[in-house]
């Protein structure tokens, strides 16, 4: 017990000195085996049928859509909104923008890793403290160590770019003006990754509470984002009241929301932070827009994945205990990882190599467990009361409408349908009537989301580009109708007009899983992330441990900003002939 409480203390002070820091394991591979091309339908291809215009109800406030970089955009409307903290170089005024859609979280480290495998973007700066970006084990962590040109490449290859400022505040604000995304209630760790709340990146999806108006996540904590804009103190007292595109000039760009180090009372969505153009951290990230989306064709390969649901279900006689990874530090060179458990339950660690002490803390039951730097293990905690019970919840893998199964691989083909048979449309199609014509159109997947790039119209009560095309014949074997309605592929990619589908030029370079699933190389398939049932009444979940050693101090490198020094947690120090930024002494 005194070993313990003495180990958790030692990592609380040496968290306040030592650089903030993301776990960082050994990188794997989880990309698809890749494929010359996809699975030839067997149906006859035909030509493209005249068809009575669809009426379609439009996206509205929060639509979500997948995209072609694995990542969803979400909807903002046209019309006014607030910007502005009232003061400084900040005024309250108000602006009108036309829509466009924003990328729901930030740019993850998965989405990231897809870009440079298709040759379009250059891998990042490896920050101290950060994690390798293609780490498999944090795909879902925010990409950091990017400029604001390695940003803006990156928007350009999705068919999008850097959000203005304006755009920026008011997807972050919602439709009214809050203080904060959530709203107007002070910050908490509830809400957003921010300083004290456990000192490094987290998931992006990690802080549901915080989710603003229109759905958007992280818009306050986790890592500072990129905005296409110059800086310019005075820009917004004078800028044009209709979509300001920022300053045509500048010293330097600018960087908006907040970070993991960032204190309680700098979090308005409204403050401004100037940064020098090819600056870039282990707290600075980014997300983009997507002014106005294309018909992308959809990939000829995608990958499998357990529906959520088949891996959780659990009996409500055998209820899962609780196991809930707690944080990771560093005591001297030895690296651990707590784990909050349920009282009574009973726990194996896969990994012979990690061991854990077990005591319980202000009333908590914790697990604080080590082993292997740079190491990952599995740790099941079962209900002692029915932990030895037979059966096991499950599923097999699942496509997306529009694709089939290559049971020798789990990987997803594009294989699209000729229309409806006399057994109707396959599943997860839609029958809809075109002026009296019946025609399938894809409808959702089994987690209740559209393929890439198309969103749900209500009105039409399927799947459509964002583009407003409704003929886009996703799904439908149709060539001529095809080339017709959709608007080419990413970069990176190729069309293949026999197949219809995008086909990566280097092999399987297509977007992995989804966010909030892991790739299982057993099952070859993608597993939602967080826990897991091996039984009933059992849980899995997954430890990283960190690579330890000396503290270095980062700060020395922001001795030319006083600005940049502060944000970034240090300490700006005059007292000497020539002012230096220093890590913050112990309080």
């Amino acid at each position: 017990m005194k070993r313990l409480i003495w180990i958790l203390l030692m990592a609380i002070l040496l968290a306040a000195c030592a650089p903030a820091s993301t776990p960082a394991p050994t990188s794997t591979s989880t990309s698809l085996p890749p494929t010359s091309e996809p699975t030839a339908t067997s149906v006859p291809p035909t030509s493209a049928p005249t068809l009575a215009p669809a009426s379609l109800a439009g996206p509205s406030a929060g639509t979500t859509m997948m995209w072609v970089d694995g990542g969803s955009l979400v909807y903002i409307p046209a019309g006014e909104f607030t910007m502005g903290l009232g003061y400084g170089d900040a005024p309250t005024e108000t602006f009108s923008l036309n829509s466009y859609w924003i990328q729901q979280t930030e740019v993850t480290n998965a989405m990231y890793t897809q870009c440079v495998a298709s040759g379009n973007c250059t891998a990042p700066v490896q920050e101290v403290g950060a994690a390798p970006y293609n780490a498999a084990q944090f795909g879902d962590y925010p990409i950091v160590g990017v400029t604001w040109d390695a940003a803006k490449t990156y928007c350009q290859w999705i068919g999008g770019q850097l959000p203005s400022e304006a755009q920026w505040e008011k997807a972050a604000r919602g439709q009214n003006g809050n203080k904060y995304p959530w709203g107007n209630n002070s910050p908490t760790c509830d809400l957003a990754n921010l300083k004290t709340c456990g000192g490094h990146t987290t998931p992006v999806n990690a802080h549901p509470n915080g989710k603003n108006f229109y759905g958007l996540l992280d818009m306050a904590g986790n890592v500072y984002e990129w905005v296409n804009d110059y800086y310019d103190p005075n820009y917004y007292a004078s800028a044009p009241a209709s979509n300001p595109p920022g300053p045509a000039t500048g010293n330097g760009r600018i960087t908006r929301g907040s970070s993991f180090e960032t204190d309680m009372t700098q979090v308005l969505s409204a403050i401004r932070h100037p940064s020098p153009h090819d600056y870039h951290n282990y707290d600075l990230g980014f997300r983009c827009v997507v002014n106005q989306p294309k018909a992308f064709a959809p990939y000829c390969q995608s990958a499998s994945y357990l529906p959520i649901g088949g891996t959780q279900s659990q009996s409500n006689t055998c209820p899962a205990p609780q196991a809930q990874v707690g944080g990771n530090y560093c005591q001297g060179n030895s690296s651990y990882t707590t784990i909050n458990i349920s009282q009574g339950a009973a726990y194996h660690v896969k990994s012979k190599d990690f061991s854990c002490d077990d005591e319980v803390i202000n009333g908590q039951r914790v697990l604080a467990c080590t082993g292997p730097a740079n190491s990952t293990t599995d740790i099941t905690v079962c209900n002692s009361a029915c932990s030895g019970s037979s059966g096991s919840a499950g599923s097999a893998p699942a496509c997306d409408p529009g694709y089939n199964l290559d049971t020798s691989s789990n990987a997803c083909l594009y294989a699209p349908i000729a229309g409806p048979s006399v057994a109707g449309c396959p599943q997860g199609y839609n029958l809809v009537d075109r002026g009296g014509q019946k025609i399938c159109v894809i409808g959702q997947n089994q987690n209740g989301q559209c393929p890439a790039n198309l969103y749900f119209d209500s009105q039409y009560g399927a799947c459509v580009s964002a583009a407003g095309q409704a003929d886009a014949p996703y799904g439908i074997d149709n060539p001529d109708l095809a080339s017709k309605n959709y608007q080419g592929c990413a970069a990176g990619y190729t069309y293949s007009s026999t197949y219809q589908c995008c086909q990566a030029n280097t092999g399987g370079t297509y977007p992995g899983c989804p966010l909030g699933f892991t790739f299982d190389a057993t099952q070859k398939t993608c597993v939602p992330a967080q826990a897991q049932l091996s039984g009933p009444g059992c849980v899995t979940v997954q430890l990283n441990t960190l690579q330890c050693g000396a503290t270095s101090d980062v700060c020395n490198q922001f001795n030319y900003s006083q600005v940049v020094c502060i944000r970034s947690g240090c300490h700006w120090n005059e007292k000497g002939s020539q002012a230096i930024c220093q890590t913050a002494p112990l309080k």
